[in-house]
């Protein structure tokens, strides 16, 4: 069948209640658009087991005052001929106004240890902005699994807490971080970067790979492995280090030591583009 789009919540429910109706698992891949090789691979997993609803809406409500909300990527055509290619049954495409209709005065927050550290200091309402509009969308698509990125796993980790919290009868799924071929993070935001910075914004994912390969040989102290990654980063101009962290890979908090498994994450500044990536560590 043909993709469908849909602009309206009652559009999207008909929808998949035929799917349903026709004995089909229903997975959820949301996104702002500026559809990439990484939101693509998240809609191949989704394929593997069923009915695909995509959402493609820029949530003003996560992007803290200054960022970059009116210039984030749009192509709408574009990106449903993207989807259509790779098989997505469904793409709901609102606008602002059914999302957050007139008097919308409701929020969804996780709080605590996920959403206090890494990128939440520096992206205030953030997360607040992230957790309200993936239940709005949740309750409006009713999936079965809803698909998310790791390169974004602090995100990943409070969508996880919010539906284990309010019981929400969707599986949540991780998809590995897509990368170009220099190891580069997959990101809508990377078309911002110029030659130059592209360039230098290899020194994240090299950084990230050296300090895996340290814990590899048996390194285990996570100031060892922080220095590491700040001198490798450091050594690139263009490139201005926002945070790097060592954490617990379910609560999120700083661990000294690396015990079984920790995630190293960073969000860096590469010209005026505000990049973020991770890397799971393993100690033997």
């Amino acid at each position: 069948m043909p993709l469908q789009l849909a602009k309206t919540a009652a559009e999207i429910r008909q929808a998949v209640r035929e799917a349903r109706a026709r004995g089909l698992t229903i997975g959820f891949v949301p996104t702002m658009g500026g559809l990439h090789e990484g939101h693509l691979a998240l809609v191949r997993r989704a394929k593997e087991k069923g009915y695909v609803v995509m959402s493609i809406f820029v949530n003003p409500t996560q992007f803290s005052p200054g960022e970059d909300y009116e210039k984030y990527p749009r192509d709408l055509e574009r990106d449903i001929a993207l989807a259509e290619r790779e098989g997505v049954d469904l793409v709901f495409a609102p606008d602002a106004n059914e999302m957050y209709p007139p008097g919308d005065s409701t929020f969804v927050e996780v709080t605590g240890s996920l959403t206090k550290g890494l990128c939440a200091p520096f992206r205030p309402g953030h997360f607040r902005g992230v957790t309200t509009v993936v239940a709005k969308l949740f309750n409006i698509v009713q999936p079965d699994k809803a698909y998310f990125g790791e390169k974004d796993f602090q995100q990943l980790q409070v969508i996880r807490r919010m539906a284990r919290d309010l019981a929400m009868p969707v599986e949540i799924v991780g998809v590995p971080t897509v990368r170009e071929p220099d190891g580069l993070a997959m990101s809508s935001r990377n078309a911002y970067l110029s030659l130059e910075e592209r360039e230098a914004s290899r020194a994240l994912s090299q950084a990230l790979r050296e300090a895996q390969g340290l814990v590899k040989k048996g390194q285990t102290d996570a100031s060892a492995i922080l220095q590491v990654v700040r001198d490798r980063v450091s050594a690139q101009p263009l490139v201005r280090l926002q945070y790097v962290e060592v954490c617990n890979p379910e609560t999120l908090e700083p661990v000294s030591s690396i015990e079984g498994r920790a995630v190293l994450a960073m969000a860096a500044i590469v010209g005026k583009t505000r990049l973020i990536d991770n890397i799971m560590l393993e100690a033997s």
